[in-house]
């Protein structure tokens, strides 16, 4: 421990202070914690009282090199990876076969560059009641989450309606139409052409959706029971009972090209909102989803995915061990999502996480 002269001069004076009290100098010093040869060293005539003590700087083992530090700068710069966070660039660059850094390490260069900052325009989240009761899905098409979301049009208090259906366990977007009104004859018939081109069998799907008008209208829930679909319905004015289609939303309106001004036409809509899900369901690495498209998650792709992504980092530790401490990232499959679970069904799945 390096003693400061500051410090060093004035504990010989509260010494001084204490032996002319009547105190006798071995406790006084015992007291200060200081050493007899040490206070000999101090009343020394010719001493400064200036610690001629070397410093050992221990540099760590994993530590980057400035060109290291560089080139994650130069990657998350670039035009590819320019709008992605570092969580979206490392699995990217592992499909690529590159470790270049963890996500944790990136975070840390990007912020020491000043090169951090918020793009969204989200606000803060808002406290809920408990959920309801939950469906658990453990592959693609078993359950499904639907909703309508307004999209302004070029006439002042007029919207389109884009209705969506996503399937929950892949999130693939699996229907969708744009219409100029909200009515649950649209809806029927757009679950029908979801369902024809999933594939879907009766009683293979629960259909999640809000407590809207098109939801529970007489001709939607007919042919839900004419499709065998099992219909499910959030509690009114609660927003997280359906958390995944609120989310896709955001998403979508979100998007870094998503037009300031409102949409001319309906038609310029339907073909912004065709490029979207193109975009979504085949190129959109999935934070949920250890970072595959839901495309990918859709068909089972992702099994193989991950398990090569698993290779990449077992030989990028093979390669430089010592830029790790511990095991590599964990990219395993998880075969379970669930929609709206219990709290003991949350703290269950979490616990799982935790220990796998």
């Amino acid at each position: 421990m390096l003693i400061s002269p500051a410090d060093r001069q004035m504990a010989l004076q509260l010494l001084a202070e204490a032996v002319e009290a009547g105190a006798r100098r071995h406790k006084a010093t015992e007291i200060l914690g200081l050493s007899k040869r040490t206070l000999q060293r101090w009343n020394k005539a010719d001493a400064s009282l200036v610690d001629r003590r070397t410093v050992r700087t221990h540099l760590p083992a994993n530590k980057l090199s400035e060109a290291d530090r560089q080139q994650v700068r130069d990657i998350a710069n670039s035009e590819a990876f320019s709008s992605l966070s570092p969580k979206q660039i490392v699995p990217a660059l592992a499909d690529r076969g590159e470790y270049i850094a963890s996500e944790s390490t990136i975070y840390r260069i990007l912020r020491e560059a000043d090169l951090m900052h918020h793009r969204g325009r989200t606000a803060a989240p808002v406290a809920r009641p408990a959920k309801p009761e939950g469906f658990c899905a453990t592959a693609a098409n078993q359950v499904w989450s639907w909703d309508i979301t307004y999209c302004a049009s070029a006439l002042r208090g007029v919207f389109y309606y884009l209705y969506l259906i996503m399937d929950v366990y892949s999130r693939k977007i699996v229907g969708w139409e744009v219409h100029e009104t909200e009515s649950a004859d649209h809806a029927a018939t757009l679950v029908r052409k979801a369902c024809l081109a999933e594939q879907v069998q009766e009683d293979q799907v629960t259909l999640h959706s809000d407590n809207g008008s098109p939801m529970k209208g007489a001709v939607m829930l007919a042919t839900l029971q004419k499709l065998g679909v099992a219909p499910s319905f959030s509690r009114p004015s609660v927003s997280n009972d359906n958390p995944y289609s609120e989310a896709l939303f955001k998403t979508f309106k979100y998007r870094p090209d998503y037009p300031a001004k409102p949409f001319a036409d309906i038609d310029t809509l339907r073909q912004w909102v065709h490029g979207f899900v193109q975009w979504y369901n085949h190129e959109h690495r999935h934070s949920a989803l250890q970072y595959v498209t839901p495309m990918q998650r859709h068909t089972g792709e992702d099994i193989v995915l991950l398990q090569q992504r698993t290779a990449v980092y077992a030989q990028a530790k093979a390669n430089k061990p010592e830029r790790w401490s511990g095991d590599t990232r964990d990219w395993s499959h998880d075969n379970e999502v669930w929609l709206n679970p219990s709290q003991g069904q949350a703290n269950d799945e979490i616990q799982m996480k935790k220990t796998a």
